[in-house]
């Protein structure tokens, strides 16, 4: 008997904001994956969709330093001298003014005191995280995926979370990488096995239905 496939779900969800920090997001970061900014304000309106919806909303930060780790195997931007995502190092960014943390999470996306923000040292959420703890303790079974990278980080967690027996959604123009095939060919690969792939404006169709009496 073959299982049918599920549907969106606010009821049981929560919105999962993957590494959208400074150093991957702003004009000129040591990271900077470019088409990140252009899923900002869809992210931010299903963010506050969320919210109105009493969906939970986690943030991750992909975490490097203080000292030299393997995330500078493949991304020698995370040592020294540019010390990307290393919390506490601060940098001029080409469209904000002054200096920012570039571990932070964007400021048109900054977390508030009831959303959680896991701190990550690998490219998956769920790895030596409290993700995975805290769904369960809230009962969520899906998990609404937002954020970048889509190959790396976005799809690492997917399938983490996929092997763990959550139900994933991936929202398509949520998600953002520095190579438009590879954000492609992810994506048709999640959605083969891996994850429902859906979008942003479906997303808030489903949010607006749950929230109305």
């Amino acid at each position: 008997m073959t299982a049918a496939p599920f549907a969106l779900a606010s009821a049981r969800a929560a919105l999962l904001v993957v590494d959208l920090q400074n150093d991957f997001v702003r004009a000129g970061a040591p990271q900077e994956v470019p088409s990140a900014q252009a899923t900002l304000a869809a992210i931010a309106a299903l963010r506050q969709a969320a919210h109105r919806a009493l969906m939970p909303v986690i943030f991750t930060r992909y975490t490097a330093g203080p000292g030299i780790t393997h995330l500078s195997w493949f991304s020698p931007e995370c040592g020294p001298p540019l010390c990307s995502c290393w919390p506490g190092v601060s940098r001029a960014y080409g469209d904000r003014p002054g200096t920012l943390a570039g571990h932070d999470v964007v400021d048109e996306l900054t977390p508030v005191p009831d959303e959680l923000v896991i701190d990550k040292y690998g490219y998956g959420a769920f790895h030596n995280t409290e993700l995975e703890g805290v769904l369960r303790a809230r009962d969520i079974r899906q998990l609404w995926v937002v954020g970048t990278v889509t190959q790396i980080c976005v799809e690492e967690t997917v399938r983490e979370g996929f092997r763990r027996g959550f139900e994933i959604v991936v929202a398509a123009d949520g998600v953002s990488s520095f190579d438009d095939r590879m954000h492609r060919e992810t994506l048709r690969n999640l959605a083969h096995k891996f994850a429902l792939v859906s979008d942003t404006a479906t997303m808030l169709v489903e949010l607006e239905r749950a929230d109305t009496p």
